[in-house]
């Protein structure tokens, strides 16, 4: 089973590390001219951007702490999971979709030193982000559900 599951885990952050990087090039060939294409008008544009700092260019230029960060993070994150002591397959996957977001924007500060971004929401004020931000989000989300359904279950069993 375990074997089964880590393969499958590892497929899924392929999967999402290529998606994220195909995308980023893609940006980076057709908008760093300073092109914008809508994608849904009024919702998303896409629209590039360079980013050094992290979500919301908060501490811009710290390229090399978040590339240590990020690798001991991500590192300890699959150690966790690879290493069988991650055993609910929610948790497990939540973790490993947050690790691919990792992945993405690990590669992109070390090959550039810079995120590349390229989804606008336009329809509210919010920063510019890439696939591996929304793995990130996502991941994150998922593990707090997890976390607050499972701390409701251990009290219901201590009742």
């Amino acid at each position: 089973m375990h074997k089964k599951k880590h393969i499958w885990c590892s497929v899924m952050i392929i999967l999402i590390v290529a998606f994220d990087q195909v995308t980023k090039l893609l940006a980076q060939k057709y908008l760093s001219d300073g092109t914008i294409i809508t994608f849904i008008k009024g919702v998303v544009q896409f629209n590039y951007a360079e980013n050094t700092g992290m979500a919301f260019s908060l501490f811009t230029g710290a390229r090399w702490i978040f590339i240590v960060v990020t690798v001991i993070a991500c590192g300890g994150a699959l150690w966790y999971m690879f290493s069988n002591r991650c055993k609910p397959l929610w948790l497990y996957w939540s973790v490993g979709v947050i690790v691919a977001g990792g992945i993405g924007n690990l590669i992109d500060r070390v090959l550039y030193g810079f995120v590349i971004d390229f989804i606008e929401p336009v329809f509210m004020n919010f920063a510019v982000f890439n696939i591996a931000d929304s793995a990130v989000t996502l991941g994150a989300v998922s593990l707090v559900a997890y976390f607050v359904l499972d701390m409701f279950k251990k009290e219901n069993k201590d009742e």
